[in-house]
């Protein structure tokens, strides 16, 4: 943790300031030690670099193991590849110099994909994720005094109020148990003329013939060491299938969504194993998170308004994308 962190850091159950107490310091940065409210006097540990402000098993435990166990495959750094980078600035509207030096937070930042497109454009960015990943992301993109991760609720954030110039949730906000509460603890992040950019599954009623949410019922409650194993095999069972119905001319791309198998040939610049190692990995988050609750854009338009978020411009790009910005001295 970086001292600076400080200036934005509260209480998540009082909203007070945190005194910092220091155990371990590495290279200037606080490796162990606690964050103790100067009100309430709650401790939060801060353990192998990270503010934690959560116990470490919660509903999101498989993303931790997701992420740490696919730490580096969806990086832009690993493919070679500006995916992140394209999807991050495209959803966003965002030009990389506005992020320079900027305040920046990003929920849900799993192993870092985002988090690592904001870093190099300069931000000063603050990861959050409810889960384990947070130790993921640190280890793909720390140390850094730009960067800081912290494992905390969205629910509950734990900091000051109207801080933040930029904030992003990107393939999160579909996997919280409330999914119009989570959205709503976004906007209050945001200092006066702050921007807003988040994403969410499409609300669809074909959502009902994909396979993935016929096998959810099942598949969420097993134990993710065990579900790996499942969706690697299937994966090498089924992906030669979905690569032969993915190339039917004309509706080979519909044609794969019968399988319950992620596949990206044709629309990621992958290679042959790149695409396999995504086919498991989004295969595994299709079907492991224990929420999934699709919106659509007139749902994600009316939070905006409702926010008091100017400029909202909410549309269906494969994804829900939605992007606006804080007025100047508004109270939302």
């Amino acid at each position: 943790m970086n001292r600076d962190l400080l200036q934005v850091l509260a209480c998540p159950l009082c909203g007070e300031s945190l005194d910092l107490r220091v155990d371990r310091e590495t290279e200037g940065e606080v490796e162990a030690g606690t964050l103790l409210c100067s009100s309430c006097a709650e401790p939060y540990p801060i353990i192998a670099f990270v503010p934690r402000f959560v116990p470490p098993d919660n509903y999101s435990k498989s993303f931790g193991f997701q992420w740490n166990r696919f730490r580096r495959t969806q990086l832009d750094s690993t493919t070679g590849q500006p995916i992140s980078h394209d999807r991050f600035f495209a959803q966003s509207a965002w030009n990389p110099s506005d992020l320079t030096n900027r305040w920046t937070l990003d929920v849900g930042c799993g192993a870092g994909r985002f988090a690592e497109v904001s870093l190099s454009a300069g931000a000063r960015l603050v990861a959050v994720d409810f889960s384990a990943a947070v130790d993921a992301c640190r280890a793909n993109l720390g140390p850094s005094p730009r960067l800081d991760v912290v494992q905390a609720d969205v629910y509950r954030l734990p900091f000051i109020k109207r801080r933040f110039d930029f904030v992003y949730c990107f393939g999160v906000l579909q996997h919280t148990p409330d999914v119009h509460a989570a959205f709503a603890a976004l906007p209050e992040q945001l200092s006066p003329g702050g921007r807003l950019a988040v994403d969410l599954y499409p609300k669809r009623r074909l959502n009902h013939l994909w396979p993935k949410y016929w096998l959810r019922p099942f598949t969420k409650r097993v134990d993710a060491h065990r579900l790996l194993p499942f969706v690697s095999r299937m994966v090498d069972l089924l992906w030669p299938v979905s690569l032969a119905l993915g190339r039917v001319p004309g509706i080979g791309r519909k044609l794969r969504h019968l399988l319950p198998v992620v596949n990206y040939e044709g629309l990621l610049p992958l290679s042959s194993p790149q695409l396999k190692e995504w086919a498991v990995l989004d295969t595994f988050d299709m079907l492991a998170p224990t929420h999934d609750h699709p919106q659509s854009v007139d749902t994600v338009a009316r939070w905006f308004r409702e926010a008091g978020i100017l400029d909202a411009d909410v549309v269906r790009r494969g994804l829900v994308v939605g992007r606006g910005r804080r007025a100047d001295g508004s109270t939302v």
